[in-house]
């Protein structure tokens, strides 16, 4: 798509914005209901591009993406009402007589730009929240993952005029287009390099962002951790979607005492999951392209690999791997891995550990195996992370009951239910004063009989 045409589409949707046609909440409703009835025709038509671009089962593309854009849909549905309601608050007697309120405001004209790995969730979510908050919006969808960003389009573009919701499909250069434009929000979700571009351009306007970004999300395991849950449960979140996943574990930090129990526990489990040899398992996915492909397989050492390490480079297939006695100094440890390679130090105590993970910039998300309540209060205070799990992986994304978003170098802001809602609005504060009455110490010329008064209003 051209800059012109862009420009045109970014136009459309600043005038129709300032209509105020979006501002009606059963408008919003009814936007949200189309959206959902036409992901539940084309469920089929889904699966079957997260399976072209990425391997993914139908089962885990249910799980994963479509069924969770349900959720958030269903949410939003029941909530978005109650959440564009004027919210009432005190008014200090000061004020007497007003009445005090916020009131949430969509914000104009909203950019999403969403990646590859999971290309449908993370596409429609944050749409979702721009929807529900009375924005107009415009998607572009990743380049990488061009099967499911046809069907977005397909979708979309049958439940909404361009000048509501468009979406923008290309590369890089299309990326450049968009942000020479002016917005009123910019929603972004990828990797730290593009997302400090992204900032830097949006800056020039003074565009606020989201930045869902990434890092290297540890796995601490103590050694009062239940071996065998923890294992399912680590490779459950490590290797879905091959390792592609934003919060996906990075790496293990294990306590040495258990480490050997540990990695045993991880070679029954991947076993267990995905058969005797993943690749032979048509229900294991693959890794996006040729050049993501090359990168993952460069950080396997073979001398630290303990299981896995095969490769079906025609398919874009590698297996989910463990390295063990890894160091900090290891290639592995020097870029978030976003794929199946499954490093595992070990520390000697909790706390040497703790200083290590905070001396690196703060993960998008940390996991807790440990049975020690006293641990778990330790290092959910004085570690900084996104999000995590105590005792699982990843699943506290699936909630749109909290927000899920970074802090650092993994991202700013978050979404998800009322914090996704939020993110796309400005509440306004407003007082409401009444004309019945008007206190007079506030008016020149001051008095001395008024300033007790003043002191006792304001004390």
């Amino acid at each position: 798509m051209k800059p012109e045409q862009i420009h045109k589409i970014v136009s459309a949707q600043r005038s129709y914005f300032s209509s105020g046609a979006t501002l009606p909440v059963g408008i919003r409703l009814d936007a949200l209901r189309r959206l959902k009835a036409a992901i539940v025709r084309h469920e089929a038509d889904i699966a079957r591009a997260l399976y072209q671009d990425l391997g993914k089962s139908s089962e885990e593309s249910y799980l994963c993406e479509i069924g969770m854009v349900l959720d958030e849909l269903t949410f939003m549905l029941r909530h978005t009402g109650i959440y564009a309601k004027e919210h009432r608050v005190r008014t200090p007697l000061a004020q007497f007589a007003a009445r005090s309120y916020t009131k949430a405001s969509p914000l104009g004209v909203v950019l999403i730009m969403s990646p590859w790995n999971y290309p449908f969730l993370l596409t429609l979510d944050p749409l979702i929240d721009a929807i529900a908050a009375g924005n107009t919006a415009i998607v572009k969808p990743s380049a990488y993952s061009p099967c499911t960003s046809a069907v977005i389009q397909t979708i979309l573009s049958a439940c909404f005029a361009p000048q509501y919701v468009a979406v923008v499909t290309g590369g890089r250069e299309q990326n450049r287009h968009l942000l020479d434009e002016v917005f009123d929000h910019i929603f972004f979700t990828g990797s730290q390099a593009v997302g400090r571009e992204v900032l830097r351009r949006a800056a020039a306007h003074l565009t606020p962002c989201t930045l869902e970004l990434g890092g290297k999300s540890p796995v601490i395991v103590d050694r009062t951790a239940n071996i065998a849950r923890a294992a399912r449960r680590i490779v459950f979140g490590k290797f879905l979607n091959c390792g592609q996943t934003c919060v996906a574990p990075d790496y293990i930090y294990c306590d040495a005492r258990v480490r050997d129990a540990l990695v045993k526990a991880l070679m029954r489990e991947i076993r267990r999951q995905f058969g005797a040899d993943a690749l032979c398992n048509p229900k294991y996915g693959k890794i996006i392209n040729q050049k993501h492909f090359d990168r993952i397989s460069r950080l396997i050492d073979r001398n630290k690999l303990v299981y896995g390490g095969k490769f079906q480079p025609e398919q874009h297939r590698i297996s989910p791997t463990i390295l063990t006695d890894v160091t900090w100094d290891d290639p592995v440890m020097q870029e978030e891995i976003f794929g199946p390679i499954l490093p595992i130090l070990t520390y000697g105590s909790l706390d040497e550990a703790l200083t290590v993970i905070n001396s690196h910039p703060h993960p998008l998300a940390l996991y807790l195996f440990s049975e020690d309540k006293k641990t778990i209060r330790h290092i959910t205070e004085t570690c900084s992370f996104g999000g995590g799990c105590i005792n699982d992986t990843i699943i506290h994304l699936a909630t749109p009951h909290i927000g899920f978003g970074g802090v650092g170098a993994s991202g700013m802001g978050a979404y998800h239910g009322k914090t996704g809602f939020e993110t796309f609005s400005h509440r306004k504060s407003i007082v409401d004063k009444k004309t019945w009455l008007d206190l007079p110490m506030r008016y020149q010329p001051y008095r001395k009989s008024y300033s007790h008064l003043v002191r006792l209003f304001l004390h």
